[in-house]
């Protein structure tokens, strides 16, 4: 068993020999950079003696430039173009995306475009401390990646900065003896900012600011900058909102262009002869308490040998139109995100909250699929129609469910009219669902938490965010005219975006079986296929050890994500998937929709329609990165309030479950609230702890006390540190329950 005691390191004083190799290695990759970075900026082809005179100032050529040239053209990253010229090769691995640094120096590149015919990458690109080229956080950079572009991590070195990242950085104002600084907010910049003490002798520390900064090309551990906005105490919500919006730069404030264009939209819905007037069949929305945009409706009937199922989304391709103020904003956004109490929209709100939301009694603009079903569940018919419809409710899943599922007699006589449509959603719904899950689909049981604000923007209570059936009718809908549309696009082999979801890495899936035999899990031998993930799902549902096993079991997952190359989705067991749904929050269903759309118009006038826009390998590329930036900013400001409520209920005690082990620390989750934090192994009580990697626990060296992922156990809250975004807890007690 390997194990760890937890004490300090001791410091290596002396490189041992086989170190210095890497070191001749960073060398030969620094002059190589070099090359690559001449003839990236000149664009055109250049000789050796050129590149030697224009970046080190010397006509000679070294023994190292020289093998550096033979190492770029070996790896076919430079050409030559005749005897003594080289150009830039077209399949050179360079690539153009965003330095996110770590506050322990390294960083990786989100890539947003790859250079000419480069390898497609999937993952982000690692660059090690040494080769940041003066880059820091948030600085649009040229990266090179060394090795395979395909490897599980690919590793560069940055080649230029092509902008400096954002020139605002929010911070926490600190005077101190020797002058007034702002200490970055976001621990990922390598620097503090002093300002004019002076001019802000009314500041206290600790209040939250914007500063305004010019980052020098060599910058050091300070920089100057100004104080441009005071934002107020960090316990403030808003003021929270706004350093999440700060730290993820989201763009949050829509062009006057596009605000203009919003408020120039004709409201008037009229119909014409290209849409269908679905207003008489008996569409419904079903969305939770506090939705305000109405993206969906369904109506389901029955058929003398099934189901029919319309499915109608906003037709959201009506109002924004490539190109325009309005679509440039939404691609830039990627999506909508939601905080708690809040949100910052996709689309202006005349369009999100009003024209593309489906809002009862009210004629609306919509795209919709009509599905045809066995009794099974199996589609046996599908066509799309931009169409006119009218909702006739805005149900809640609560009311949905207490029809439905409760049978509630008061509910179902008030909305008696809906009451057999529901009820025959209800059983196609559980047909979908049982068809999927014989076909492999995974699904997780992983419970949200739901954090509630009072009127006065307080946090007021957290508590496990409620899943129905209600929500799996619409989830089951939902994903029924996802694959549709999709195979439509596969069928009629149209360029489109997909929504895919590649295969898990089986050493991850391996890694993860070793695991859970520790937890006494009896699992067939590790695979990579839906129907391994399913059973090993089903060997814990309903035991203590549910949780930890969904949590884990999903970590071995690649991320979803947007691609013209359609390889399949893997959670969904679906050969075709994309996203339809949702197009006043989603920009790739935005695309999607006219993608749809032009296939209907070229089918009704017998004509190719143009496809104008952006190339899809980078539209999927950016709009994964934007999602992602969205989930981590929503998770982060949950945090953030998680944090704010915890600091109010210090030295309470609460029922928690491991949910990682480290040599420094234990990580736990409390089970009511869904707070994280962290528990330091030095205050696990008198005794050196042990870490067991293997065994994801730690043993108390003279006890034997054990703490393993997946415990549960009783702990206290003792400090919020709101500058580090931490939470740190205690065990109330040794004895695990």
């Amino acid at each position: 068993m390997a194990q760890k005691r937890f004490k300090p390191k001791k410091a290596r004083h002396h490189a041992p020999r086989d170190r210095q190799r890497p070191q001749k290695r960073h060398i030969s990759q620094v002059l190589e950079n070099t090359i690559i970075g001449y003839l990236y900026r000149t664009g055109a082809p250049a000789s050796m003696t050129e590149i030697a005179r224009e970046t080190s100032g010397k006509r000679t050529l070294s023994h190292e430039l020289k093998a550096a040239f033979d190492h770029l053209l070996q790896e076919k990253s430079i050409l030559k173009t005749d005897k003594k010229n080289f150009t830039l090769s077209p399949t050179a691995p360079l690539y153009t995306g965003t330095l996110q640094q770590h506050p322990k120096g390294f960083g990786f590149v989100i890539v947003s475009k790859k250079e000419n015919n480069a390898p497609e990458l999937q993952r982000d690109v690692h660059v090690a401390a040494a080769q940041l080229a003066g880059a820091v956080h948030g600085d649009v950079v040229l990266v090179r990646v060394h090795g395979s572009a395909s490897a599980s991590r690919p590793e560069g070195s940055i080649i230029a900065i092509i902008e400096r990242g954002p020139d605002t950085v929010a911070g926490f104002f600190k005077r101190e003896k020797h002058g007034a600084f702002v200490y970055p907010e976001d621990v990922r910049y390598p620097f503090v900012i002093q300002v004019d003490a002076a001019k802000h002798a009314e500041l206290e520390s600790g209040i939250v600011v914007i500063t305004q900064v010019r980052i020098p090309e060599n910058a050091g551990r300070t920089i100057s900058g100004k104080i441009i906005e005071v934002l107020g105490s960090p316990d403030n919500i808003d003021v929270q909102m706004r350093l999440v919006i700060e730290k993820f730069r989201l763009p949050h404030e829509f062009s006057e262009e596009s605000m203009a264009q919003a408020a120039a939209i004709d409201e008037t819905i009229s119909s014409d002869s290209d849409r269908e007037n679905l207003r008489k069949v008996l569409h419904v929305t079903i969305d939770g308490e506090t939705a305000k945009d109405f993206d969906d409706a369904i109506c389901v009937t029955q058929t003398d040998d099934g189901y029919r199922l319309h499915v109608s989304i906003a037709d959201v391709s009506h109002f924004v139109k490539p190109g325009s103020a309005i679509d440039k904003d939404a691609y830039q956004r990627g999506t909508s995100i939601y905080f708690p109490g809040r949100v910052i929209p996709m689309l202006p709100e005349k369009l999100s909250n009003n024209l593309c939301s489906l809002i009862p009694g009210v004629d609306r603009l919509a795209v919709t699929a009509i599905l045809d079903f066995d009794q099974s569940g199996h589609r046996r018919g599908m066509r799309f129609c931009r169409s006119v419809i009218k909702s006739h409710n805005r149900f809640t899943y609560t009311t949905v469910r207490k029809i439905v599922v409760d049978k509630d007699e008061a509910t179902r006589k008030e909305f008696a009219k809906f009451v057999p449509m529901l009820e025959t959603a209800k059983e196609l719904a559980t047909a979908l669902l049982r068809m999927r899950k014989n076909r492999g689909s995974i699904g997780f049981s992983l419970p949200e938490p739901e954090i509630s604000l009072d009127a006065d923007g307080k946090i007021e209570s957290i508590r496990r965010a409620e899943r129905n059936f209600a929500h799996q009718i619409i989830e089951e809908f939902m994903l029924a005219a996802n694959e549709a549309v999709a195979e439509t696009f596969t069928r009629k082999k149209r360029s489109a975006i997909y929504r895919i979801h590649e295969l898990p890495d089986l050493l991850k899936v391996t890694e993860f079986s070793v695991f859970a035999k520790t937890l006494g899990l009896q699992l067939p031998s590790p695979e990579t296929s839906p129907e391994w993930f399913g059973k090993v799902l089903e060997s814990c549902l309903g035991t203590p050890k549910e949780y930890i096993v969904n949590n884990l079991l999903l970590r071995t997952m690649q991320q979803a994500r947007y691609s013209p190359d359609n390889v399949g989705h893997f959670a969904l067991a679906a050969e075709n998937y994309t996203h339809f749904t949702s197009p006043i929050r989603r920009y790739p269903d935005l695309t999607v929709h006219r993608e749809l759309c032009r296939i209907m118009q070229e089918e009704k006038k017998k004509v190719i329609v143009v496809k104008p826009g952006r190339n899809l390998t980078e539209q999927g590329t950016f709009l994964s990165g934007r999602e992602r930036t969205a989930v981590n900013a929503e998770r982060e400001m949950n945090d953030r309030l998680k944090m704010l409520y915890i600091e109010k209920h210090l030295e309470e005690e609460y029922s928690a479950i491991i949910s990682g082990v480290t040599d420094f620390a234990i990580f736990v989750e409390l089970l009511d609230l869904f707070i994280s934090g962290a528990i330091p192994l030095e205050l696990l009580g008198g005794d050196y702890f042990l870490f067991d990697p293997k065994h994801h626990r730690v043993i108390g060296e003279t006890s034997g006390t054990t703490f393993q992922m997946g415990d549960i156990l009783t702990v206290t809250a003792t400090e919020v540190d709101k500058n580090r975004n931490r939470i740190i807890f205690r065990p109330s007690s040794s004895q695990k329950r």
